[in-house]
């Protein structure tokens, strides 16, 4: 990040802490059953997203341009839980909530980037559903697997880009009064709030990313879900329409495990307690990466058939 430094200003002298204390989770009420809970989640999470992507690597079948969206999901999910909650057990469970400044800024960086990349998942497999119900005939010569890794590629490197230039604008404040960080991990709004120089930078790409990494995307996605609602009522038959909308009972599915909570703690943080909101914000986090395999297992029927058939096979091995 001190290319930041070296571009904006040579003879600047910042106040750099040789560490940071995290301290979110501290003093909360029995927060160790918590921590257990979050262990859960980490080790269903953990489980769930391998068993998908080990499914999808094995099943031909499932070597589609969508499933590639799909295994990209599962990437993010499985990265961003072993990116975040080891360190928060590691942490508070442990009271290792000092954390060297250099090491604070990477651990923000590849948490943000793969947390940020799970909405942009959602968005590419709504174009996905988007292209297959709005223009079935076309479909498969529009999504290839060359369109998608397109599509996935510039939205990885788009969040990389972000979260680099938010990270490196950290590195362009003084921290001199306090260091510790009123979260459960290094996040960037609560490090730029106790810096004490001008934050206007920080501040102006804290309130960009929201908008860039979430809100944009769910008005795309729900948007292409009110051009597939025009699709599907020019669909005569009765039994294609229904097969079209359950071809998209997955994604809903998914959009509705991420962005509900979101949209919970944007319309009652200000309401809530703040040790209650810290909890919430955590499993804002974690909780779709625990139930977004779930819901791809239960509710695809490639991939039920898929397992499906794996299972009967080893059964049929083992006789």
């Amino acid at each position: 990040m001190d290319f930041f430094n070296s571009a904006l200003g040579k003879n600047i002298t910042f106040v750099r802490p040789p560490y940071f204390l995290i301290a979110g989770l501290i003093g909360i009420p029995h927060v160790n059953y918590y921590y257990a809970f979050l262990f859960a989640i980490y080790i269903v999470s953990v489980v769930g997203n391998v068993f998908v992507m080990v499914v999808i690597i094995l099943d031909r079948r499932l070597r589609t341009p969508k499933y590639v969206a799909v295994f990209s999901l599962a990437i993010t999910d499985l990265c961003g839980t072993c990116a975040l909650v080891p360190k928060v057990i590691d942490t508070f469970l442990f009271q290792h909530n000092r954390i060297p400044y250099n090491d604070c800024l990477a651990y923000m960086f590849f948490c943000f980037v793969f947390l940020s990349m799970q909405s942009l998942n959602l968005v590419a497999l709504a174009i996905d559903r988007l292209m297959a119900i709005a223009d079935p005939l076309h479909y498969h010569v529009r999504v290839t697997f060359k369109f998608m890794f397109a599509l996935l590629g510039s939205f990885w490197l788009s969040v990389v880009l972000l979260v680099m230039i938010s990270s490196g604008l950290l590195t362009r404040l003084s921290f001199c009064e306090s260091v510790v960080i009123k979260s459960y991990y290094c996040d960037h709004g609560p490090i730029y709030r106790i810096a004490c120089n001008d934050v206007t930078p920080s501040r102006v790409v804290a309130g960009l990313c929201p908008i860039l990494l979430l809100w944009i995307p769910l008005i795309f996605i729900l948007a292409s879900y009110v051009y597939i609602s025009y699709a599907l009522s020019k669909i005569s038959v009765a039994q294609e329409r229904i097969k079209a909308i359950k071809t998209c009972s997955g994604h809903l599915s998914l959009v509705a495990i991420y962005y509900i909570p979101i949209l919970f703690v944007y319309r009652f943080a200000a309401n809530i307690h703040p040790n209650v909101r810290i909890i919430t914000v955590s499993l804002t986090t974690l909780l779709p990466a625990m139930l977004n395999p779930a819901v791809y297992v239960l509710q695809t029927n490639e991939i039920r058939h898929s397992v499906k058939t794996t299972f009967k096979m080893k059964k049929v091995a083992v006789k």
